[in-house]
């Protein structure tokens, strides 16, 4: 059967194998991930040894050279199991994406090297205390001269994810003299550099075993050959590349929890039985409309994004339209597919007998990171009637 995202035929081995992994090394360990708040180490050093970490980057520097279509249907599958690693994969990718576009880092390609051979995890640092959601504008300043050799930074970065085991963060603050903050500057930061500190200990509701946390620079000396664009460029950088595919893989992640969760409750339906009268729960029509609205919405949802990831083959003016729309209509299904589930299920969801209360919680997670689902809209609605984004 064609996969709705149009993977070809070529790229099947990938989607494959990142079932094979996510069933096993993913499958097994995804509830004590959720329940200790641990990171899977394990799952990582699984992709990264099979070849996923450069899943998307040019094959002149090691990498597969695979599509957005390819990478979200692999995202789908691990999400399908563990929320947390596909999530942590969906960071490192959109940060490898950054360093691939870079036309300023010194060192870009023995980077790109060190990922495509799993040697190196990465992740962004986009975010800060000061500017909240709104990761495209921060309030941490570079500071020095313009032409300098280096550069001296001081930021609260928040909600990094992978914070203490990612390799390299991508982060972004300021140019030396920036008048507004969307004159920004992409740099790349080593999480063992010295004035790099990160919070230990992440407790969220959801995504619990992301690592999730907040990353100190505290006078960081970040040397101009660090630089990932011209001083000023920054927001090209992460309105052009980084937000195209960190939508279409968490608009995946979104779709995998959704997927789970109409499994899940498909089964749980045809399983449970009312014993006084041998009926079973498939019996109930109003159980049966719920499990079918929940179908209906989420391939709804995946259709959408799979149009959008081959409209990214060939862009066009309204494809940065389609981007946003794929995303905050993935977010809002698997927030409504996994709220159905628990209604649905029940009992044997509220108790976490089913898996089903987990995906809930990890859906949840998407509706909150930036850009939420509210800036998606607003995004949505200022394109449609001719406002600048900004």
């Amino acid at each position: 059967m064609k996969h709705l995202y149009g993977v070809s035929e070529s790229a099947n081995k990938w989607l494959e194998s990142a079932k094979k992994i996510a069933q096993t090394e993913l499958r097994q360990r995804a509830s004590a991930t959720d329940k200790e708040g641990r990171f899977p180490a394990e799952a990582m050093k699984a992709l990264a040894d099979a070849g996923f970490f450069g899943l998307t980057l040019p094959t002149e520097v090691g990498g597969q050279g695979q599509a957005p279509k390819t990478f979200a249907a692999v995202v789908e599958e691990l999400a399908q199991e563990c929320a947390s690693t596909a999530m942590i994969y969906v960071m490192h990718n959109s940060g490898a994406q950054a360093y691939a576009a870079s036309k300023t880092l010194k060192n870009k390609t023995e980077v790109l090297k060190a990922i495509a051979a799993g040697g190196h995890l990465t992740t962004l640092a986009l975010s800060e205390a000061g500017s909240r959601s709104q990761f495209w504008a921060p309030v941490s300043k570079l500071e020095g001269d313009a032409k300098a050799a280096h550069f001296t930074v001081n930021a609260k970065k928040s909600w990094v994810t992978s914070a203490n085991h990612a390799d390299s963060y991508v982060a972004s603050s300021q140019r030396p003299g920036a008048a507004s903050p969307l004159e920004s500057t992409m740099y790349a930061v080593q999480r063992t550099a010295a004035g790099v500190r990160a919070d230990k200990g992440f407790d969220g509701m959801g995504l619990r075993g992301n690592d999730s946390g907040a990353v100190c620079f505290e006078g960081l000396k970040v040397a101009g050959d660090s630089l990932m664009t011209a001083n000023g460029e920054g927001a090209a950088m992460m309105l052009e590349v980084i937000l195209p595919w960190f939508a279409v893989g968490t608009s995946a992640m979104a779709h995998g929890l959704a997927l789970a969760c109409v499994r899940i409750t498909g089964k749980h339906l045809t399983d449970g039985e009312f014993t006084h009268n041998q009926s079973r729960l498939r019996d109930l029509p109003n159980l049966r409309a719920r499990l079918a609205e929940m179908s209906a919405r989420t391939e709804a949802s995946r259709a959408l994004l799979g149009y959008t990831v081959n409209d990214m083959e060939a862009p066009h003016a309204m494809t940065p339209l389609y981007v946003l729309q794929s995303r905050a209509f993935a977010l809002e299904t698997a927030t409504m597919v996994t709220d159905l589930a628990m209604k649905t299920c029940g009992g044997a969801a509220f108790s976490k007998h089913l898996a089903v209360e987990r995906y809930f919680r990890d859906a949840r997670a998407g509706w909150v990171m930036a850009p939420t689902v509210d800036h998606l809209n607003d995004f949505v609605g200022k394109a449609l009637t001719g406002l600048p984004l900004f």
